[in-house]
């Protein structure tokens, strides 16, 4: 079963950047910098006492890199922080929702040295007019407010649906055109082996077929992107920042073997195979007969980078962080899910060397976690993992960047986060993004931790010393309550 990034053949053009200034529509509210203690330090731990894997022969050109270590400098390289802004930054209808409070909220992080924010733009409402009508007028004035206020953007291209996954807080649908060819032909997403569909992403199946009208869906990212190229190229490379394509279910190079929303999935479950549409089950006739392999095509398993081409900015594609049943020998959880990992083949490599050919970022998540916080009987070590990714993306020389992949607001989760971010043991994080912003983030514990946790990251995830008492005024306050009653139903 094979991964490929897919991308268009067209190439960008870059214009000529220019300024837009609008007014600074947080009348009416003042915003107040008091002094404070910061909480007691994150400490990152010490590499050392982390545990370590075991240490085989591996050859390289095997893909088998479990136990590999490679030497390496110290990575002291400053780590910037961006933040994930809400999943309904935009609403239904277009609009950038709550801009008042969205203001407020972008200069709290500005003051606090977050980098800047991650969108998704949700292909379901930008392109529900109708096919070759994109409505991006909420971004436009995102995208203005994100340059006011000093920040930079990444952007995410959401080819997926909201709805279903964990942390999803709000139900955002494909678009209508895709929705009605799926009412029409159900083999347009994916399957599993009881007939059971999933209608969060088309099949990777038909992505070369015109089952969209008169394109294909290959043909529908592309142009999807290449609007958003034509409407915001005077803010590439200066504001925005990143684009992160969209390659799956929640926006990930994997298949939606653990789907929680039908009842059929269960953490830890291994999950199950997706590739029963009749498009997956064609394309594996189609090799196996490749192969001389005909009996192989009978049945199923058993048990974009040219578009932005010369903007300036960066590409990155998501993985996902299948932590469970990591310490089996065969890893049937990664396998469901589309990695061919098991103990004595390393699947992450090849989707790290693809990436890297196309000098696309490898975003990773999961950061945060460690294996003592996980149940026994789920034979977990996302520790372990991330370890591997660490190890696999410096081997094919691509930048690493990281993710949390629960929403976390506890020093202990900072202080792994800064543990994993150096280059210790393999890649050190080239950026990292916090999910999410709500209103929890800027309570008083939450919030010092936030700040903390960016400054440490911007000294390149050393601690800061215990003898540093300095207090600091990144802590956002609102002077008048009514003005915290606005932030936090904006924010909810």
């Amino acid at each position: 079963m094979a991964l490929t990034l897919r991308s268009s053949t067209s190439f960008f053009k870059t214009k000529e950047t220019k300024t837009f200034k609008s007014p600074d529509d947080f009348s009416g509210t003042t915003l107040c910098f008091s002094q404070i203690k910061p909480s007691r330090r994150l400490r990152a731990k010490n590499s050392n006492s982390m545990q370590r894997v075991s240490h085989e022969k591996i050859s390289i050109s095997d893909e088998r890199l479990h136990g590999l270590t490679i030497p390496h400098a110290e990575n002291n390289s400053k780590v910037p922080v961006y933040v994930m802004l809400p999943l309904d930054t935009v609403d239904y209808g277009g609009r950038l929702k709550k801009p008042k409070a969205m203001n407020a909220s972008l200069m709290a992080l500005k003051s606090a040295g977050v980098k800047g924010v991650m969108v998704d733009a949700w292909w379901g409402l930008v392109e529900k007019d109708g096919p070759l009508k994109y409505n991006w007028e909420g971004y436009a004035e995102l995208v203005r407010m994100v340059e006011n206020n000093g920040l930079k953007l990444q952007v995410v291209m959401s080819f997926h649906q909201c709805s279903g996954n964990v942390g999803d807080s709000c139900r955002i649908p494909l678009p209508p055109l895709v929705l009605e060819e799926i009412s029409k032909n159900p083999d347009l997403v994916y399957t599993d082996r009881s007939g059971r569909r999933n209608p969060e992403y088309i099949s990777l199946g038909c992505d070369s077929i015109p089952v969209l009208r008169w394109r294909t869906p290959i043909q529908a990212y592309t142009d999807y992107m290449r609007s958003f190229r034509d409407r915001f190229g005077d803010y590439l490379g200066r504001v925005i920042v990143e684009i992160q394509v969209g390659m799956g279910p929640c926006g990930e190079l994997r298949y939606p073997s653990y789907p929680e929303s039908n009842g059929t999935w269960r953490f830890p479950g291994i999950g199950e195979f997706q590739c029963y549409d009749k498009y997956m089950r064609a394309s594996l006739e189609a090799a196996a007969l490749t192969m001389e392999k005909k009996e192989w095509g009978k049945s199923g398993p058993r048990g974009t980078p040219r578009t932005f081409h010369g903007t300036g900015i960066k590409l990155s594609g998501k993985i996902a962080g299948i932590h469970w049943h990591y310490n089996t020998r065969s890893h049937a959880a990664d396998l469901t899910a589309g990695y061919y990992n098991t103990r004595h083949r390393d699947g992450y490599l090849p989707i790290a060397r693809m990436l890297s050919k196309h000098g696309v970022v490898f975003n990773f998540t999961c950061m945060e976690m460690r294996d003592c916080d996980q149940p026994h009987h789920a034979n977990c070590s996302p520790e372990g993992l991330v370890r591997q990714v660490k190890m696999v993306t410096k081997t094919a020389r691509v930048k690493l960047a990281g993710e949390n992949a629960l929403e976390r607001y506890d020093g202990g989760a900072y202080a792994q986060i800064l543990a994993t971010s150096r280059s210790d043991s393999g890649n050190g994080l080239s950026a990292f993004t916090y999910l999410r912003m709500n209103k929890r983030l800027f309570e008083g514990d939450n919030w010092r931790h936030l700040v903390e946790f960016v400054k440490n990251m911007s000294e390149g995830g050393r601690k800061v010393s215990d003898s540093d008492t300095r207090g600091t005024n990144l802590y956002i306050g609102f002077i008048r309550e009514n003005n915290v009653e606005k932030m936090e139903a904006a924010l909810a």
